[in-house]
């Protein structure tokens, strides 16, 4: 590796390519950010960020849930979830692990259900307490011993893969 690095941004018609060492590139945006030209361009890309955001009146949440119940009825189906402790314990996978979710109260996952399309799993508290009993969910220590933190253990990893497998 030569040490050496690029940066390339294009916002509409502003566009720049910085190439050098990692302290020659820091140099080179250390003279941007003071030309107007960079207000410009992070003017665009903040807009631009804003309007792909989930602003309700962009119909982009829509799409997004959709995409998002599209995503976990494929998980549910791929892994042959079909009891409702298997599927809780997918949907805790797919807000972890998929959407980097870490704090999920009951109305997240019971959403993720309504997105998809699946029945809701009801008495939630019921079904994530069983899953702990299994070994199958653990609370990450800090968390104050609350279900809304709970991740998958090793175990129940393997029961995910062990259904997905049949």
């Amino acid at each position: 590796m030569d040490g050496s690095a690029k940066i390339s941004v294009t916002a509409g018609d502003i566009e720049f390519e910085l190439e050098g060492t990692p302290t020659e590139i820091e140099e080179m945006l250390t003279h941007l950010r003071q030309d107007d030209t960079w207000e410009i361009m992070m003017t665009r890309l903040n807009a631009a960020k804003i309007d792909s955001s989930d602003s309700p009146t962009s119909g982009s949440e829509s799409s997004t849930d959709a995409d998002r119940g599209v995503s976990f009825r494929n998980l549910i189906e791929t892994c042959a979830l079909k009891r409702k402790p298997d599927q809780v314990l997918g949907a805790l996978h797919f807000l972890r692990d998929v959407e980097g979710i870490m704090d999920s109260p009951p109305r997240v996952i019971n959403q993720l259900f309504d997105d998809a399309g699946i029945e809701s799993p009801g008495n939630l508290s019921l079904y994530l307490n069983r899953l702990r009993e299994r070994e199958f969910l653990i609370i990450p220590e800090g968390s104050e011993d609350k279900n809304r933190f709970a991740i998958l253990s090793t175990e129940g990893k393997a029961h995910i893969e062990k259904r997905s497998s049949r």
